[in-house]
C-alpha cells in the first residue's frame, strides 16, 4: 500500500495517525529523506500518537535514544547519519532493537538496508516546491 501526502507542518498529526492505522503491526519504520526534509519532526509526532512521555530529540551522536510509552513498552529512535559503515550497529547489539516488539524509528537507513527486515515500513519525506511542504510517501 502506497500513500502520498502533501502536507503542511499543522497536517503532520493526522498523517501520523494515518501511518499508524495503515500498518498495525509495523514496529520498523524507516525514513527517507534529505537533510532538512522533516524527519525528525515528523517522528517527535508519531511519538506523540504512540504516548511517548519523554522529550523526544535527535539522538546524532547517541544513534540511538530510548523513549518510555505512557502504557508501557519503549520507542526506539535511530538516527544514522553519523554511522560510518553498517558494522557499527552490530556493534550495538541492534538485534535487539529491532527485534524487541518495540517501535523503531530509523533516520538515514539507507546506511543500514541489508540489515533492515522484510517487513520495515518505508517513509519517504520530500521537499515540495513550496519550502513549507512536504511530500510524505509510505
Amino acid at each position: 500500500m502506497s500513500e502520498v501526502f502533501l502536507c503542511r507542518l499543522s497536517q503532520l498529526k493526522e498523517i501520523a495517525a494515518k501511518l499508524l492505522q495503515n500498518f498495525p503491526a509495523g514496529r520498523i519504520f524507516a525514513f527517507y529523506g534529505s537533510m532538512g526534509a522533516g524527519k525528525t519532526t515528523f517522528i517527535k509526532v508519531i511519538c506523540r500518537q504512540l504516548f511517548v512521555r519523554d522529550i523526544v530529540n535527535s539522538p546524532t551522536f547517541a544513534i540511538v535514544n530510548e523513549y518510555l510509552r505512557e502504557s508501557g513498552g519503549s520507542v526506539y529512535h535511530f538516527d544514522l547519519y553519523r554511522l560510518k559503515s553498517w558494522q557499527e550497529l552490530l556493534d550495538i547489539g541492534y538485534e535487539d532493537y529491532f527485534y524487541s516488539g518495540n517501535f523503531c524509528l530509523i533516520e538515514w537507513p539507507e546506511k543500514i538496508e541489508n540489515l533492515l527486515p522484510d517487513d520495515t515500513v518505508r517513509v519517504k519525506i520530500e521537499l515540495s516546491a513550496e519550502r513549507d511542504q512536504r511530500i510524505i510517501t509510505f
